[in-house]
């Protein structure tokens, strides 16, 4: 539209919708008000305008009620690295305890709670393990502890590593550390703990990764004296591939590998990314298992503690969850768990620790968010049997055991990566603060052709409407008041001068005496004073 021209164009202000129409960038709105009576044709136009202008708030209404639902969508790519970081792989043995290693006091504290034994039956399960009966002047020690027990009694790395290679490379027990889980003693390979360098891999494939040869030493299996639940009937190795900010749950996640044969298996990396909250319900918060005594949320995520602790994980959230759990139930922790509760006695352990941990599981009561960020390895297995009849031979020879010995012990694993190749899985926002702005921009200026300038002139107008509008109210009845008190001074003034008028004498031919300059002085007010000249004519 063009600017206002002619003189009643020129006097009108600013703040007149007139003059903002005819020259603001908003369409349409000049149709409407310019100038000249209403016409149909202006009527058209202003419905026309108020249609585009429905439309467009409906359409930014549609859109920033779609940004609060949080939407977001998940993105699968494949990308390649250099070199990867080798997980952290734990190895259980399936059979807890040695039975070289157990002692009357043994069983006389664990055989119920383990074994299923009563102390009547401990005679003949000793016998069993071809010891030599309890003395009859035996005294059990007058406490126990079961995460002693296991590490006395349970297998020992140095006894089941045979050979150990990582890239070719030797290594040995001192690559490992011990830890306790469900199934009692097991050792980790490259777990990162005490500031130990993680080990990488520059290459995928077989002899690229972790080769070991273990020793099940089977004849060290408890007998099997009645069926209870912490019984094994197989024998093996249980292993669990892992990251090492994420702890070993081997008796849930775990593989079996069986003796008489090598195991391959073949990883890739995968790493997970997902969005806190409101997009996702993800979490990073670190988990604190030790016992509330009065808990907000016993199953629940757990709220945040001082000092230092692991990074979040799911499977550290539900460790610390049924720590929390058993601690509240039984007054203890069992001896795999985390947090400084007491361990367990083995009455403990019968009584209430195993049923209401069983019991928790079962109702799965842990409510864990999924990690902001983890990494897990998806595998593929392959074995083949071993050793072949000219290894078992060479094999007896070495390890100064029977060819028979051999063949039902002895295993073979191979951890390897199938390329430096992994994946990534990742949430992303389905619908940004840029993309938002865009839709609105892009609708704003199809429906009634404005921009974010055209904003800044309604603003513009709308500070000229308030100026002359609000301001200019005041700043007229300020005027006004100082037009009245003006009017009321010059009235004071002119009854001044018409009282000393009266006061002049008749006059006289004679010659006049002099006259001060001021012969007359009133005070109209305490902020006024006026002077005035009266002289004789």
């Amino acid at each position: 539209m063009k600017t206002p021209s002619g003189p009643e164009e020129a006097r009108r202000p600013a703040s007149d919708i007139r003059v903002f129409a005819s020259s603001c960038t908003l369409h349409g709105l000049g149709h409407v008000f310019g100038p000249g009576r209403l016409t149909p044709r202006r009527g058209l136009w202003a419905v026309a305008v108020l249609l585009s202008l429905a439309a467009f708030l409906y359409q930014v209404e549609e859109r920033v009620r779609y940004y609060g639902e949080f939407h977001h969508e998940t993105a699968l790519d494949e990308r390649e690295s250099h070199q990867l970081t080798f997980p952290a792989v734990t190895l259980c043995n399936v059979n807890p305890l040695r039975r070289s290693r157990l002692t009357p006091n043994d069983l006389h504290w664990a055989g119920p709670a383990l074994l299923g034994l009563e102390p009547a039956e401990h005679a003949a399960f000793l016998r069993a393990l071809g010891r030599p009966p309890t003395s009859p002047g035996f005294m059990p020690s007058p406490t126990f502890d079961m995460a002693r027990l296991y590490a006395r009694a349970g297998h020992t790395l140095e006894d089941m590593l045979l050979d150990c290679r990582y890239r070719g490379q030797p290594c040995g027990p001192e690559n490992f550390t011990t830890i306790f889980t469900r199934m009692g003693q097991c050792y980790t390979f490259n777990s990162g703990t005490n500031g130990a360098e993680l080990l990488t891999t520059p290459k995928g494939g077989a002899g690229n990764g972790l080769e070991v040869m273990l020793d099940v030493q089977e004849d060290e299996y408890l007998p099997v004296w009645k069926d209870v639940e912490e019984t094994p009937f197989e024998v093996g190795i249980r292993v669990q591939i892992h990251s090492q900010e994420e702890p070993p749950i081997i008796d849930q996640l775990g593989f079996g590998v069986a003796p008489g044969y090598q195991t391959f298996v073949s990883c890739q990396k995968q790493q997970l990314s997902f969005l806190p909250a409101p997009w996702g319900d993800c979490s990073s918060r670190s988990q604190d298992p030790d016992f509330d005594s009065e808990p907000s949320d016993p199953l629940g995520p757990p709220g945040p503690t001082p000092g230092p602790r692991p990074p979040y994980s799911l499977m550290g959230c539900r460790l610390a969850c049924e720590t929390r759990y058993v601690a509240r139930k039984c007054g203890c922790r069992m001896m795999h768990m985390p947090g400084g509760a007491p361990v367990c006695s083995p009455q403990q352990y019968k009584d209430c620790a195993n049923p209401a941990l069983d019991a928790m599981l079962r109702k799965d009561a842990c409510t864990c968010p999924n990690p902001c960020a983890s990494t897990r390895y998806a595998k593929e297995l392959s074995m083949v049997r071993m050793p072949s009849r000219p290894a078992t031979r060479y094999l007896a020879r070495k390890y100064n055991r029977s060819e028979a010995y051999i063949a039902d012990n002895v295993l073979v694993l191979d951890i390897f990566f199938e390329a430096l190749n992994y994946e990534t899985v990742e949430q992303k926002k389905a619908y940004e603060v840029s993309e938002l702005l865009g839709d609105i921009g892009g609708q704003m200026g199809l429906f009634i052709g404005a921009s974010l300038l055209t904003i800044l002139e309604i603003l513009d107008y709308l500070c000229e409407v308030f100026r002359d509008r609000v301001l200019g109210y005041f700043w007229n009845r300020k005027r006004s008041q100082k037009h009245s008190q003006k009017h009321s001074s010059t009235n004071l003034l002119q009854e001044g001068m018409g009282s000393h008028r009266n006061e002049v004498p008749h006059l006289s031919l004679g010659p006049r005496p002099p006259t001060p300059p001021c012969a007359v002085t009133r005070t109209l007010s305490a902020s006024h004073r006026t002077c005035y000249l009266v002289t004789r004519l």
